[in-house]
C-alpha cells in the first residue's frame, strides 16, 4: 500500500523528501490533525495513530500522521479515530512555546522515531 506522510516535522521532511509522498504542514500539531482530518474526509484511510507516543499533545509542537495515498470510501473507524484524536488534542493546554533548539530538534527526533518504525508495516500492506 502506498502512503503519505502528513508532518509539521522538519525533520521528517528533511529525511523523507523526495523518498515518500510527505504533505508539509507549515503550523502547528493541531493542523495536522486538522489536514489528517480533512483527509480522512476525502476516503483516506488512516495507517498510524494520530495520537502515537507517550508525548502528550501540547508537549510537544511535532507530530506525523501516515495516512493511504488514494482515497476510498470514508472510513468510519479512522473518521472516529480522528475526531476523538482532535478532541482530545484540545483538553491539553499548550506547554511547547518557545523551547530552545535542543529541545526542538529532541521533540523532531522522537516524532521522526516514531514514525520511521512505522514505515516498514505500511510498505508490506
Amino acid at each position: 500500500m502506498s502512503f503519505v506522510i502528513v508532518t509539521n516535522n522538519p525533520l521528517v521532511r528533511q529525511r523523507y523528501e523526495g523518498l515518500y509522498r510527505l504533505d508539509f504542514i507549515d503550523g502547528t500539531y493541531m493542523n495536522v490533525l486538522e489536514r489528517v482530518r480533512d483527509r480522512v474526509h476525502l476516503g483516506h484511510k488512516l495507517l498510524t495513530h494520530p495520537l502515537s507516543g507517550s508525548v502528550k499533545p501540547g508537549e510537544t509542537p511535532y507530530k506525523s500522521v501516515m495516512i493511504s495515498s488514494k482515497p476510498g470510501i470514508i472510513d468510519m473507524e479512522s473518521l472516529g479515530t480522528i475526531e476523538m484524536s482532535i478532541v482530545t488534542c484540545r483538553k491539553f493546554p499548550i506547554k511547547c512555546e518557545n523551547l530552545p533548539q535542543k529541545v526542538l530538534e529532541d521533540f523532531q527526533l522522537v516524532d521522526f522515531t516514531l514514525i520511521d518504525s512505522a514505515i516498514p508495516s505500511a510498505t508490506v500492506r
